[in-house]
């Protein structure tokens, strides 16, 4: 380790800066300090003398490349003496860097249009990157079940249990709930016109039909849906993904299928699960408030209620769960390195998975309208 020292040398209009030794981090404050206190009034030529200097970090070197910088802006003449070949690569090196760095420019007010546009192209990228993972998950889909041999049974089964299986409580009271919230409603017009025993036509086409597939679909979107992102997102924060990867196991088969497969053979019977409930709770509203008796709403519900109007439930169910674990899934696989990002994610999921539910029952609205079904 070399001794370091600053000599400073102030005669008529010119100061030498002879550094001795190596200049490097640790001593440049020191240095830094002795520069400042000099009073550069009247100085027209600053002599840099690294003739007995022999090491100089990077650290060091952009300090002196500032001095350079600074003093040249008040119009004083710099001469540098070295004869170290080294040396001066660095010094040159540090001055090439330098020299690239891009100024940012402050930010600027952008008006509405141009928010609106950014806004849309983002909207717009992620949309496509969306099809392109769903067109990725359609030919592993076709792969997996042209290769009986590949479909992993026992995780299919474990997410079965795990995304409609444990839900089947929450969906049952809140169905239920729903059941009873529709019935009173009814009940309370119906009652006005003397036609109470109508109340188990609204009941039997509006739950049948719309309510509970769409209640059902909305609750697993907050529960498994949002699980999917989180589990999915937390493996990729801690490279799990990169490392089953790196072992030969594909993500999609082993992550990506089973949820999607699990949660379309699940929706349908949660669905049918619900459909049970949200009657039970009109049928005890019907009971309490209309006093209409369990075999009358039966016999009525039998008597007018078509059996296709339940099939058009229970079909909603595999296309509503395709796109809430797609979806999830997904955004899942967009989460970056940090936490803050699988909040951010997770809320997307559960809000993009019930816009998605609700403009794909919509869909199956019209069309069923226009085949008259």
């Amino acid at each position: 380790m070399y001794h370091s020292s600053l000599e400073i040398e102030h005669s008529d209009n010119k100061l030498s800066l002879a550094f001795t030794g190596e200049l490097t981090l640790y001593n440049i404050s020191k240095y830094q300090k002795q520069i400042t206190s000099i009073n550069f009034n009247g100085v027209k030529i600053v002599e840099i003398d690294f003739s007995n200097l022999f090491f100089l970090d990077s650290a060091a070197s952009i300090f002196i490349y500032n001095l350079q910088t600074q003093l040249s802006s008040k119009n004083i003449q710099i001469n540098l003496l070295c004869n170290n070949k080294e040396i001066l690569e660095i010094l040159e090196l540090i001055k090439k860097q330098k020299q690239k760095t891009i100024k940012i420019s402050p930010n600027k007010d952008i008006s509405i249009i141009e928010k609106i546009g950014i806004k849309i192209h983002r909207s717009y990228k992620g949309f496509l990157s969306l099809m392109a993972f769903m067109g990725e998950l359609f030919i592993n889909i076709l792969y997996y079940f042209f290769s009986i041999k590949n479909i992993r049974y026992k995780e299919i089964a474990f997410e079965i249990n795990e995304s409609a299986i444990k839900a089947v409580g929450i969906v049952a009271i809140t169905s239920f709930l729903i059941g009873i919230v529709v019935a009173y409603q009814s009940a309370f017009q119906l009652k006005l016109f003397g036609a109470n025993v109508f109340i188990v036509d609204i009941l039997g086409l509006s739950i049948l039909r719309e309510i509970s597939p769409l209640i059902t679909a909305i609750v697993i979107a907050g529960r498994s849906g949002s699980a999917f992102t989180a589990q999915i997102g937390a493996m990729k924060i801690t490279e799990e993904l990169d490392a089953m990867r790196t072992m030969g196991f594909d993500p999609y088969k082993f992550l990506v299928l089973p949820r999607v497969i699990a949660l379309m053979i699940a929706m349908p019977i949660l669905i049918f699960l619900s459909d049970v409930m949200a009657i039970l709770g009109g049928m005890l509203v019907a009971n309490v408030d209309l006093d209409i008796t369990v075999n009358l709403f039966l016999d009525r519900f039998s008597d007018v209620i078509a059996v296709k109007h339940f099939y058009i439930g229970i079909v909603k169910g595999p296309f509503f769960a395709f796109f809430i674990a797609t979806i999830g899934i997904y955004r899942g696989l967009m989460v970056k390195n940090d936490t803050q990002s699988i909040g951010f994610n997770t809320t997307k999921s559960v809000v993009e998975s019930i816009f998605a539910v609700i403009i794909c029952d919509a869909l199956f609205s019209i069309a069923f309208t226009n085949l008259g079904i």
